[in-house]
């Protein structure tokens, strides 16, 4: 396994359409560009995930937000309450991503980060970067460093270990906006009384 402490060094392998190991305000995530084609489909073999399953993907700001996405107004109320933050949210794509990070409908599960490393690794390579948690599909995911999947991390894949900045721990809670009402698609760091109390109809 190959540790590396250097954002720079991380955004130059991405950019080349490398795959990497990175701690997130959630879980520790495996990640490439939510652009290349190529990598997305490493990622998943790697991980041994299923195609129709849509990776999530991290913006860094609200710039890159409205680059790539579609946010109607009542969406936009919503995450202006929870991000930066452990809420990723179903939107519609305003730019093409890799066919393994939309479903069949052009929309993605997306979130925009509050962590410093994985907020820089986004803002070095100027789009989303995939996030899907950094073990094989049906595993348990890692909040820690020392319990990354090994059959995931390996020689080919360097692993950004930077200790003063770990992983969250809980994995985000993935909802949808349906005619008005949160549906909770996976309860994760934000409950769902947390979503109620800031003034939403969860189902």
């Amino acid at each position: 396994m190959r540790w590396w402490s250097s954002v720079t060094q991380a955004v130059e392998w991405l950019r080349q359409g490398g795959m990497l190991i990175y701690p997130t305000e959630t879980l520790y995530a495996l990640g490439c560009l939510a652009t290349d084609v190529g990598a997305c489909q490493a990622v998943a073999q790697r991980k041994g995930r299923p195609a129709h399953k849509p990776f999530p993907v991290i913006v860094a700001d609200w710039e890159m937000v409205q680059e790539f996405f579609f946010l109607t107004e009542p969406l936009l109320a919503l995450v202006r309450r929870f991000w930066p933050g452990p809420l990723t949210v179903l939107v519609s794509c305003r730019r093409p991503l890799a066919p393994l990070v939309q479903d069949s409908a052009g929309w993605a599960a997306v979130r925009m980060t509050p962590h410093p490393v994985a907020a820089a690794l986004c803002q070095g390579v100027g789009e989303p970067l995939v996030a899907t948690s950094a073990n094989v599909s049906g595993q348990p995911a890692a909040a820690r460093l020392e319990a990354v999947d090994r059959a995931v991390a390996g020689e080919d894949i360097p692993l950004l270990g930077l200790p003063p900045w770990p992983a969250g721990g809980a994995p985000s809670t993935v909802v949808a906006l349906e005619q008005g009402q949160l549906r909770v698609v996976r309860e994760g760091a934000i409950s769902r009384a947390a979503l109620a109390a800031a003034g939403w109809s969860v189902g």
